[in-house]
Parts: C-alpha cells; structure tokens; sequence
C-alpha cells in the first residue's frame, strides 16, 4: 500500500527543500555570494519543489493517481515527477527532447516513467507540443500538468523557496540571481522576497541567443512561445550569460569551492560575480539549480584548463 492511499504523503516527499545557503570565497572587495544548494534536494534539482507541489495540485483535483502525469520537461521535473510519483504510486509520462542528456533519459528510465522523445531541433517547444497532442487523444489516461503554465509551480517558491532565503539570510540580501525556464523559481521566490523588502534587485539570467548550451533555459527576447509563467514586469532586470561563461564558472566552481553544479547554475553564479565585482556592499543570493553529475556525459565542457572565473 502507497503512502497517498492514507492520505499521506510518502516519506521522500518531506525531504524536498530546506536546502542550505552556502558561501562563496571571493576576494575581498567584493561582495558576498551565496548558493542556495539545490542541488542537495533528493532528486538533485530545484525542480523538485515544483514537482512535488504540481503532484499534490493533481491529488487536490482527484486527476491523480487515477491518470498518468503527463508533462513536457527538458529532463529535472520530469526527473522531480518520476522520483516523487514512483514514492506515491503515480504513473509519469514525459515528452523529453532528444538531445537531452544521457543521464537526464536514463535517471527517467530508473524510475520508472515513460519517456517520449521529440525532435532535438525543437527543444522544449517541440516537447511541449506533443505532450499537449497526447493529453487531447488521451485525456481519460493522461493527466496534463503544464509545468510551464501551472501557477503550482510558482506557489511552490512562493511557499517554500522564498521563506528559506529570507529567514536564512535574514532579511539581509541585496540581490535574487535566478536563470530562467519556466521562469517558475523566478517568478514565485521573486514576488516573495520583493514583498518583503522592495529593495531586493531581482536579477533573471538567461542565454546570450537562441542558439545555446544551457539545458532548459530559454531566451526568453526571441522565444515565440514564452512560457505562459513568466511576466517579464517580475525581474528588475535580465543577464544574458554566454555558455562557455557558464561552463567556465561550473569548472570554477568545481575546482575551487568543491560545488559540483550544472550549466544553468554557473550561468547564474557568473551573473552574481559581475554584481558582486561591481559593488562590493552587494550580498546576493543565487539559485545553484541542479548537480553537475547530471552532465558529466560531456567531458569536454569540464576538461579545459582555463583561469578561475573570479
């Protein structure tokens, strides 16, 4: 017997979030950065807030656990859904593009949900787009749960990512860093710490073009279908970091602080350290979305011997 047919939430559930802020060393005239280490959450990524909170919208509606959660994901939600849907006994399908990395397709297949692969040229879109086809032929079987447009996902940073960061710094931050997919992290952890102080200059990061390295990032000025999430009135402003920037302050980060981290994640550090050169009163806060394992089937982007990233 699952957890959920109690009404109760599976154990593994509980141990999504709380994720510590952890210090960067950086030289003295600069300011502070801190990671809030979500890579530290059970399924290795942030995502894991907005899947767990998705996956009880969909209890709450009575569309699960009789359907199959169904969503489009470059690979961490769909990550978050299977982990966290196998604790409770639900059915995952998710339509993944084909260049996603091997470890995001086998960490799907391990446990347990059907993977749909889509056109790699079409990225997310693409993926979004055959989820909703199955959804329409199917829908006494699926359960569409939209991460991109499920306000679920936003009350998850509302509820929980936003009140860790301000009770753990105390109040004390001058910037939120945050690359941006669904844009979800940003626009719930964002709303929640403007509200608390105004002053808090929230900072998106996205690719530098459309063409990029940053798995699951999306350059939101020349995507034709933004995610139905994002209100680009949320960031004060956005950074546009290019990959090998990315890549660079990953390798950094590996090397020198022993914080193992994905591409989007050294997108958004790489964003922080400008703030943090420019001003060095800055304390900012930066959202380290996933593990670095997640991409270690590209050796290359981790072997160069390049200077740090400070």
């Amino acid at each position: 017997m699952r957890a959920t047919e109690n009404n109760h939430e599976p154990a593994l559930w509980a141990a999504v979030g709380n994720t510590p802020l952890l210090p960067l060393r950086l030289p003295a005239d600069h300011g502070r950065i801190w990671l809030k280490a979500e890579w530290l959450n059970p399924g290795g990524s942030v995502k894991d807030r907005a899947g767990r909170s998705i996956l009880r919208d969909g209890l709450c509606r009575g569309e699960l656990p009789g359907k199959r959660l169904l969503d489009a994901s470059s690979g961490n939600t769909g990550i978050a859904y299977a982990m966290l849907g196998a604790a409770a006994g639900i059915g995952v399908t998710i339509c993944l593009p084909a260049n996603a990395s091997p470890e995001r397709k086998a960490l799907l297949e391990i446990y347990g949900a059907a993977v749909v692969l889509t056109d790699r040229m079409e990225g997310t879109d693409g993926a979004v787009r055959r989820a909703r086809e199955l959804a329409e032929e199917r829908p006494e079987l699926y359960y569409y749960a939209d991460q991109y447009g499920n306000p679920a996902n936003i009350r998850a940073h509302w509820e929980t990512t936003g009140p860790e960061i301000w009770t753990q710094t105390g109040g004390r931050l001058t910037h939120f860093v945050a690359a941006m997919g669904t844009t979800g992290t940003m626009m719930g952890t964002g709303r929640f710490l403007k509200e608390k102080a105004p002053d808090v200059e929230l900072v998106g990061v996205q690719p530098d073009g459309p063409f990029h390295g940053l798995e699951g990032l999306k350059h939101l000025a020349t995507n034709p279908n933004p995610p139905a999430l994002y209100d680009p009135s949320v960031p004060d402003r956005v950074a546009e970091i290019p990959t090998e920037t990315a890549d660079r302050t990953c390798r950094w980060l590996a090397r020198e602080a022993g914080y193992l981290v994905g591409w989007s994640a050294g997108a958004a550090v790489a964003a922080a350290l400008d703030i943090v050169k420019q001003d060095p009163a800055a304390v900012a806060v930066v959202i380290a979305c996933d593990t670095g394992a997640r991409y270690l089937s590209d050796p290359h982007r981790w072997c160069s011997g390049d200077a740090p990233a400070e």
